[in-house]
């Protein structure tokens, strides 16, 4: 894991000094974190969000301070593949953390566990919650995101960061 945040940062500084937008450094760091053979799914494919499970593969503390609606918190650190022994192999799973990184990671174990149809959510819930997307606290909405620590908090543009 810390070879990836560290390789997330230097693409992160390189799309400064080249002077991209926000946006595009967004893009660019995001390009860096997903394998090509990985399938992601992006916020707006409804039909395979709503039938998907949407686990949330980011630690305790920032699942309470908001998640997406419905969405089952499994974790990175303390992630068993006992969490999800009660999901079918054939159901589709979005998994989602900040980013991308560490659900990216989740999600290579679900499929090396049997699960068939896994995608990563573009973006993670940053990209979700600067999309306008509701977020929840329990059964609340809320427009708190835990943005992992300040440093990522560049990244979230809408909302009340929490860190």
């Amino acid at each position: 894991m810390k070879i990836r945040a560290s390789l997330l940062l230097f693409l992160l500084l390189i799309s400064f000094v080249k002077g991209h937008s926000q946006s595009t450094a967004y893009k660019t760091m995001l390009s860096g974190i997903y394998e090509k053979d990985f399938p992601l799914v992006y916020i707006d494919q409804k039909d395979v969000l709503s039938k998907a499970i949407l686990l949330d593969t980011r630690e305790k503390e920032e699942f309470e301070v908001s998640h997406i609606k419905g969405a089952r918190w499994v974790g990175y650190d303390t992630f068993s593949l006992v969490s999800v022994k009660d999901i079918a192999k054939s159901e589709p799973i979005v998994v989602y953390c900040s980013v991308g990184a560490r659900s990216q990671d989740i999600g290579k174990k679900l499929k090396a566990a049997g699960y068939k149809e896994v995608y990563n959510l573009y973006g993670g819930i940053f990209h979700w919650v600067n999309e306008d997307r509701p977020v929840f606290s329990g059964q609340t909405t809320t427009n708190r995101i835990h943005t992992y620590n300040r440093i990522w908090s560049i990244w979230v543009n809408k909302g009340e960061k929490v860190y």
